[in-house]
């Protein structure tokens, strides 16, 4: 996937649904390059076409997230990844950026992983750090793992740091999710009091979903790019959240190019 693609398929992600003609305009090239790049990424069953114009998808497969701001999550990942100390024993719940994260630990041979992801759980089947992973029932289609079992293991653990995703955050709601019973995962992981961080762009700020991330259990700490309006950083603040910014340039050039962007993509799937 090339650098051009990558910004069509933010492009289209963002707004939902863009034109064809309107994609070459904004991309600057012809009509005819778009179709192509669209039928490449159709292949790759991040996009949908429709007749005129390019699709999002609204999926809750890991590795399709993946592709939308991936250059914005890698750097969040590796942010994150600075914050944990040798020795420690961390707890990855799920979610695009955090498979990143647990992509970018791989390596440290002192940490321990525990995750409830089975996507991320594959991930580090090659890893040289300690992997746990707990029981209970497998979403498919998000390669989650939910449901009482996995409270129970999650009650019955110890880890030091936490780091969990949001599909959204209001300031009438706080932190929300898509799916109850990753939430419920969530609230067991939050409860358990160990420093725990919210890892999320953006995007996800000023959206509302059904369910609350934790009925009564506030993340320590969020983790995005920078650029959030003061009154969301006043909120954050009052709720007690601290808020870790990354330098928006310093997201966007964190993917390097589209060859590099590409490459650890690849590493992601061979694992």
């Amino acid at each position: 996937m090339n650098t051009r693609q990558q910004q069509i398929i933010e492009l289209v992600n963002s707004r939902g649904s863009v034109a064809v003609s309107e994609l070459a305009q904004l991309v600057g090239v012809s009509e005819v390059t778009v179709r192509q790049d669209l039928n490449q990424l159709v292949q790759q069953r991040v996009l949908r076409r429709v007749h005129g114009a390019a699709q999002a998808l609204d999926s809750d497969d890991v590795g399709t997230r993946m592709n939308t701001r991936y250059g914005i999550k890698l750097a969040l990942a590796r942010y994150a990844a600075d914050l944990i100390n040798d020795g420690e024993s961390v707890l990855i719940e799920g979610g695009s950026t955090n498979a990143l994260l647990a992509r970018i630990l791989a390596s440290r041979k002192s940490l321990t992983l525990i995750t409830v992801s089975h996507y991320i759980g594959h991930l580090l089947k090659d890893a040289a750090c300690d992997v746990i992973i707990l029981g209970g029932m497998l979403q498919k289609s998000s390669e989650s793992i939910t449901g009482p079992l996995t409270r129970y293991c999650i009650q019955q653990i110890h880890f030091h740091k936490a780091f969990v995703g949001a599909d959204g955050w209001h300031p009438e709601t706080g932190f929300t999710g898509r799916d109850m019973q990753r939430c419920d995962v969530v609230d067991a992981v939050l409860a358990k009091g160990a420093d725990s961080y919210v890892l999320t762009d953006r995007s996800k700020f000023g959206q509302i979903h059904p369910y609350p991330l934790s009925s009564g259990y506030q993340p320590g700490h969020v983790i995005t790019e920078d650029g959030l309006s003061q009154d969301v950083v006043t909120r954050l603040s009052e709720q007690g959240i601290a808020l870790m910014q990354v330098a928006a340039l310093q997201a966007e050039t964190s993917g390097g190019n589209g060859d590099g962007v590409a490459q650890d993509k690849a590493a992601l799937k061979r694992r």
